[in-house]
């Protein structure tokens, strides 16, 4: 990012000068890397399913020629990045860090030096085989973050899973496993963009809302419900949720809650959402679950077992029950 009178806008080339500018990328401990700037480039509130799948082909592409890969990324969507890559990178055996900065690199006292450092560092010497985040000296699975602080350098958490390292003085290794060499063959999965609607549930919510929401071409609904995934026990509602469950459309519950998971057999409330056809979205964030409904809509799978497949734990992204 580079400052104009509109503010930060990403620039062609201007990252790739400012790391040849910073002698640090180049002490003899640092791996050998390749910069590869796509073009254009874009503001990561403008990503797409379509970029994902892009990230995603080179990663395959270039897969024999490198240790690893460290993808630039701006925070806002970095955790949706993370999370879709996790889901269609399959069999993967080498580490793939996504990182960026809460101030862009050229400016003072930007973070982004010293994440990208890291990044880098970590993927050549403490290579946990499968796609993760790194913000503020702590490595998360990618697929179990969410961007927490909005201005803060501590911008990620990962409220349901531990840290997978932790770079402080020593780098510790948490819970992550680093990686051997093998010859296995990565798979990536292809991702289409499918209309996914997101719902967060207030006291007095409308049905008149869900009922807007729920018509063609929506394939699935995200319920951000209360608690342990309670939602009013309003007739019409649920009415309206089971008829969408009958025309095959995908309704997932998550808690609004920063940490904990769903347990619809709690409460009567919960109670009906199942009965309606929701299924329990456990402790998986909603970027998560937004790119794992992507992931399973682009196999053309049936509903149910859509639903089924969300249950599953499949890259790491819920913790089974």
């Amino acid at each position: 990012m580079q400052k104009t009178v509109n503010g930060f806008v990403p620039v062609a080339g201007f990252l790739t000068q400012c790391v040849q500018a910073m002698p640090e990328f180049y002490h003899e401990e640092m791996p050998e890397f390749v910069i590869h700037e796509y073009c254009p480039l874009i503001d990561s509130s403008n990503m797409s399913p379509a970029h994902w799948q892009m990230i995603a082909d080179d990663i395959q592409a270039n897969y024999d020629k490198y240790d690893g890969f460290v993808i630039l990324h701006g925070t806002d969507t970095m955790a949706y990045t993370a999370s879709a890559l996790s889901f269609m990178l399959q069999g993967l055996t080498k580490p793939v860090i996504v990182t960026g900065s809460q101030i862009p690199l050229a400016q003072l006292r930007s973070d982004g030096q010293t994440n990208l450092l890291n990044a880098l560092y970590i993927a050549a010497n403490y290579p946990v085989a499968e796609v993760c985040l790194f913000f503020n000296n702590k490595l998360f699975r990618g697929n179990r973050t969410t961007k927490a602080h909005a201005d803060g350098f501590d911008a990620f958490a990962s409220p349901n899973f531990p840290l997978l390292l932790e770079a402080g003085i020593k780098i510790n290794l948490k819970a992550g496993k680093i990686c051997t060499a093998s010859d296995g063959n990565l798979r990536v999965a292809t991702i289409e963009p499918h209309p996914i609607g997101v719902v967060t549930l207030y006291p007095g919510i409308s049905t008149e809302i869900f009922i807007n929401i729920l018509q063609q071409p929506v394939k699935a609904l995200i319920l951000l419900t209360f608690g342990v995934g309670n939602a009013p026990q309003d007739e019409g509602l649920l009415r309206t949720l089971k008829e969408a469950d009958e025309r095959g459309i995908v309704l997932v519950n998550l808690t609004q809650c920063f940490q904990g998971k769903v347990n619809m057999g709690g409460y009567a409330t919960g109670n009906a959402l199942a009965r309606a056809g929701v299924i329990g979205g456990a402790d998986m964030t909603i970027e998560a679950c937004l790119a794992k409904l992507h992931f399973l809509l682009s196999q053309h799978l049936s509903s149910d077992q859509i639903k089924a497949a969300m249950k599953q734990n499949i890259a790491g992204e819920l913790t089974p029950d």
